[in-house]
């Protein structure tokens, strides 16, 4: 490996999730009951990987993705949340959608390595940054029609995700009214209302 792709491995490996540390951080000041296991990706400040499968089978060819947030309610996968800091592009946003929407099971070695279904009804939540977009973007309103589509796809009820929510942080003055609106999302769809 040449010294340049070794440095820039490194540098890579040292990027700061600011947004990603914000929310997690948000996200650890919530209550979850008693039957709910939230778990939060390194990004995040957890300590771990959360890859997603498409088989009972954990194994490189079977593993479809890492989330950056999940949460277990009675042993199933009831949330999953993703944080997009850069590139916010339609295939990139849609990706990772689609990789979790495939997606049929959790397995880590935290809960020894068993398989965790996707509950019938798994909200997801997609977080972009949309602080870096230039003035006067059609951004907004292509992640609009984006979040318009694919609730219009999950009608077909090809997966076991049925909610989806887009929002976009726009920096720190908009940081705590999107906050509040992600619990709202993530306290509807485990019920801690």
């Amino acid at each position: 490996m040449s010294k340049s792709l070794a440095d820039g491995i490194k540098t890579m490996s040292k990027i700061e999730h600011p947004l990603h540390r914000a929310i997690g951080d948000f996200l650890r000041q919530m209550e979850f009951s008693s039957n709910s296991q939230p778990l939060w990706a390194q990004e995040c400040g957890g300590q771990q990987n959360i890859p997603l499968f498409c088989s009972q089978d954990k194994a490189n060819h079977t593993e479809l993705c890492n989330v950056d947030f999940l949460v277990l309610q009675n042993q199933k996968v009831k949330l999953i949340l993703e944080i997009e800091e850069s590139g916010l592009l339609p295939t990139k946003i849609c990706g990772k959608f689609l990789t979790s929407a495939l997606s049929t099971q959790f397995i880590h070695r935290v809960l020894g390595d068993q398989p965790l279904p996707m509950d019938e009804e798994v909200t997801f939540i997609q977080v972009l940054d949309s602080t870096m977009l230039q003035p006067n973007t059609a951004k907004m309103k292509q992640g609009l029609e984006l979040q318009r589509a694919i609730q219009k796809a999950l009608e077909f009820r090809w997966t076991k995700i049925r909610f989806y929510h887009l929002i976009f942080f726009n920096g720190v003055d908009e940081f705590q009214q999107r906050c509040q609106e992600l619990r709202s999302i993530i306290e509807s769809a485990t019920r801690l209302l």
